[in-house]
């Protein structure tokens, strides 16, 4: 009864140092004297050898590790700080136990050594739109050394792009004047659509008096439509010019009957007797015939020639 008793104690003492748990997130992976001894142990309870089995736990979840924020010199020579975060996780346990110390800050300096790498090959405007083939290539420069690691990358993304305060404000400037020469081209074309408009308009009234008269009408109508006592009657221009043609203008040429630069002398009086010796009186020269010969000199007969 006594080699019953302590055979059952040990029993108890085996089951209770051999058996351990593990967890639905976590994978086992057992060493027996220093190696690796069969498959890795699942979800559950399982049994180990005391002294012998020593077990050690993998997690296998989705790891979220932040990458810190890199500085960097992009192709276009601007310097930028860029931060990331990777996703991954554990797919053989025996490959991140045994081929890697620590496969978490194995992961982390290879994403910073990455991440650096990709600034240096992109520039300012891919890593401000164009994300998605960054992040497309970051991951594939983290794949391969993660394959002989034992770990998957899900996803890789980039977080945040500091700019320089002066690159701010430049890229300001820039958006500004961008939105200021659409504004001005809208303006233009909505310019133009109107002059198609009302050379439309004028044809059709062109065509039709009667609708230019309404217009006229209209236009009065609104005009007056307020509480006003002013009443706005359009004159037209070519009236004016029309009464301006039709008026004569004073003094514009000679009389008929006369030669321009000379002034004819009327006759004197018939029974009117000149003394001997006296001079012929001066001839009283005609308003228009003066007008004439101011307008038109005469002409020298003899005029020297000019070398």
């Amino acid at each position: 009864m006594v080699v019953l008793a302590g055979l059952a104690a040990l029993g108890i003492l085996w089951l209770a140092t051999g058996v351990r748990v593990v967890q639905q997130y976590e994978r086992g992976v057992v060493f027996r004297l220093g190696r690796v001894h069969g498959h890795v142990r699942q979800p559950g309870p399982t049994l180990l050898v005391p002294v012998i089995d020593r077990m050690r736990k993998v997690n296998v979840q989705v790891i979220t590790m932040p990458v810190p924020a890199q500085e960097g010199i992009t192709r276009d020579n601007v310097s930028v700080r860029v931060d990331a975060v990777v996703y991954f996780r554990v797919v053989d346990p025996v490959l991140a136990t045994v081929d890697v110390q620590n496969y978490a800050f194995a992961m982390s300096q290879v994403a910073q050594t990455s991440l650096r790498s990709i600034i240096g090959k992109s520039e300012l405007d891919d890593l401000l739109s164009g994300r998605e083939n960054l992040h497309r290539g970051l991951e594939l420069m983290l794949e391969t050394p993660a394959v002989g690691w034992g770990v998957q990358i899900d996803r890789v993304e980039i977080k945040d792009v500091a700019l320089p305060d002066s690159m701010k404000r430049s890229m300001a400037r820039q958006a500004e004047a961008d939105r200021e020469r659409r504004a001005r081209i809208i303006t233009a074309d909505g310019e133009f659509q109107a002059a198609e408009k009302l050379a439309q308009a004028a044809e059709m009234m062109d065509n039709s008096p009667s609708a230019l008269q309404l217009r006229l009408l209209q236009t009065v109508v609104e005009v007056a439509a307020e509480k006003n006592s002013t009443l706005v009657l359009p004159f037209p221009v070519e009236l004016l010019r029309f009464f301006d043609g039709a008026t004569p203008k004073a003094g514009t040429g000679p009389q008929a009957g006369t030669v321009p630069g000379r002034s004819t002398a009327p006759a004197e009086p018939a029974g009117e007797h000149r003394p001997a010796g006296e001079p012929p009186a001066l001839a009283k020269a005609d308003p228009a015939s003066a007008a004439a010969a101011a307008v038109i000199p005469p002409r020298p007969e003899h005029a020297p020639r000019a070398e």
